[in-house]
């Protein structure tokens, strides 16, 4: 049996982040919130996933461009390995900066910023659609002449150490502060604070900040940072906080009069984007609820929600070459709508039942191919006509039990 190793990354990571709780619960210092680190998982829980069936893709792109269009070719060693760091870490400063500065590219980094927390479940805000754009900036490489195989281990090993600077219980590190991006060159860089804005781009070492001007020192009064948007989201929607951005620069675009002009504001900077067009989105598709319970029993059954699917999650990974693909895409939508429920859940949505109804029907489409006599089928029938008659009743059953009891 053939396991994907690549699945203990889910219980590493959760392991540090439950660490990192413990330790500012010493600390005595409030940096997680609910409702922001369930909302933070979920996106990363996302990207782990997807990245199941785009890593193979990213890896054909590099070998293919290596094959075919390598200026040099360089080959494995010690020189060629450091090489291979100090290209890959210049060609992420550049590609975090222009996703600071173009909008196309902005719309898909914008996600990664969205937390007024900043702890280590902000390291998991990371978009398939973020992954994409970095494979792009990231061809270089093979073209300069690295094989596929020395990128994408080093890429693996290059995006180990983001994890552990998006952290506020660590301080300043003395010397190690002149070299490398740290925790306090980190939360600079996700500070909304108009002093701290668009600075401290680097992934790992922090020279090319100082080379090229982007480089801003943490002050003392550290407490002060405020994390998020500058226009906050206040919304824990993953489908609104993944595509929101993507819609105020459509909206833009189709605004704004002339073909040139069009182009002009997709390459142009989120600065332009005038705030207004997200209230105007917001209204149009994102009702607010004025339902707000934070009662034990909704808190645990969303918790309850994410545990299980980091389950499903690990499994469906560690066992991935044994699953059929038919089961493969079940379980990943399966995954996806979990997903979008815990969002509807945290934005407390009345219509969160009809995701479970959803979520049902994908658990029986995946015991169907099991199902083998005809009294199995009669009684899922008779189960979805019940569900049908009963439809009413159970919503009402259903949201008085997970919100509590409150009028609707």
């Amino acid at each position: 049996m053939t396991l994907n190793w690549m699945a203990v990354a889910v219980p590493f990571f959760l392991f540090f982040m439950g660490l990192e709780y413990l330790v500012s619960k010493r600390q005595k210092k409030k940096y997680f919130h609910f409702n922001n680190s369930v909302a933070n998982i979920n996106v990363g829980i996302a990207e782990r996933l997807l990245d199941t069936f785009t890593v193979g893709a990213f890896y054909f792109v590099y070998d293919y461009i290596h094959r075919h269009y390598a200026i040099f070719d360089l080959k494995p060693g010690v020189l060629g390995w450091v090489a291979l760091f100090l290209a890959t870490d210049f060609v992420w400063y550049w590609y975090h900066r222009l996703a600071h500065e173009v909008n196309v590219f902005w719309s898909a980094h914008v996600v990664h910023h969205q937390s007024e927390d900043f702890n280590y479940t902000v390291s998991a805000r990371i978009t398939v659609f973020q992954a994409l754009i970095r494979t792009g900036f990231w061809t270089i490489l093979p073209l300069i002449g690295f094989p596929a195989g020395m990128i994408t281990v080093m890429l693996l090993l290059h995006g180990l150490y983001p994890f552990f600077i998006h952290t506020r219980t660590i301080g300043k590190l003395g010397w190690l502060e002149y070299i490398f991006v740290t925790p306090s060159h980190h939360r600079v860089h996700h500070a909304s604070n108009p002093e701290y804005l668009d600075k401290n781009y680097g992934d790992v070492l922090i020279i090319w900040d100082k080379l090229f001007g982007t480089f801003v020192e943490e002050k003392e009064d550290a407490e002060e940072l405020v994390y998020g948007l500058t226009k906050p989201l206040e919304s824990h929607s993953f489908l609104w906080q993944q595509f929101h951005f993507m819609m105020e620069l459509a909206e833009t675009v189709r605004r704004t009069p002339g073909f040139v002009a069009k182009i002009k504001v997709l390459f142009g900077r989120p600065d332009d984007i005038d705030p207004e067009i997200r209230d105007h989105l917001e209204r149009r598709f994102l009702s607010r609820s004025s339902v707000r319970t934070t009662s034990r029993r909704f808190r645990g059954y969303v918790l309850g929600q994410l545990i299980g699917i980091l389950t499903v999650l690990f499994v469906f990974l560690l066992f991935e070459k044994q699953v059929p693909l038919y089961h493969q895409v079940l379980i990943s939508l399966f995954i996806l709508l979990t997903l979008v429920n815990c969002g509807a859940l945290l934005e407390q949505r009345q219509w969160v039942f009809y995701l479970e109804i959803s979520r049902f029907s994908l658990l029986i489409l995946m015991a169907f191919p099991y199902l083998n006599n005809p009294l199995s089928f009669s009684a899922l029938f008779i189960g979805f006509l019940l569900t049908l008659a009963y439809f009413s009743h159970l919503q009402k059953r259903y949201l008085r039990l997970v919100y509590g009891a409150v009028s609707y």
